[in-house]
């Protein structure tokens, strides 16, 4: 079993930033891969980015690259996601999530890959 706990959610202005956290406990956190997804209403829950066991690969999502970006402090059992100069089109629900059947060099994006899921926490983009 793997427990999730996302913070650092709120109202942020276009081009400002704000750091999602995530903090995981129940299995030794350093074997396994962490994702981060979203979901605003009416639409399917989307990947944003993945990082593998120890922070060696990292995947970014199109819409987000170079803007966003996944690391992990292992020491810690926290996955982050820093997210600077967002737009509205950012506003959605964010969810961190652990694949614990991932290879240590993979960077899962499928919703369906990943075994465990935070409870969300709402990120808000204002113009």
């Amino acid at each position: 079993q793997v427990q999730l706990v996302e913070s650092g959610g709120g109202l942020v202005q276009a081009v400002g930033s704000l750091r999602l956290s995530c903090v995981a406990s129940g299995r030794t956190f350093r074997n396994y891969a962490m994702g981060w997804f979203r979901q605003s209403p009416g639409k399917e829950r989307e990947f944003v980015a993945a990082i593998s066991w120890r922070g060696a690969r990292t995947n970014t999502a199109e819409s987000v690259k170079g803007r966003f970006t996944i690391s992990r402090d292992n020491a810690k059992n926290t996955v982050y996601l820093q997210m600077n100069s967002p737009t509205p089109e950012d506003t959605a629900v964010y969810y961190c999530a652990a694949d614990i059947n991932a290879h240590f060099w993979e960077t899962p994006t499928r919703t369906n890959e990943y075994n465990y899921w935070g409870q969300g926490t709402q990120v808000t983009v204002s113009s």
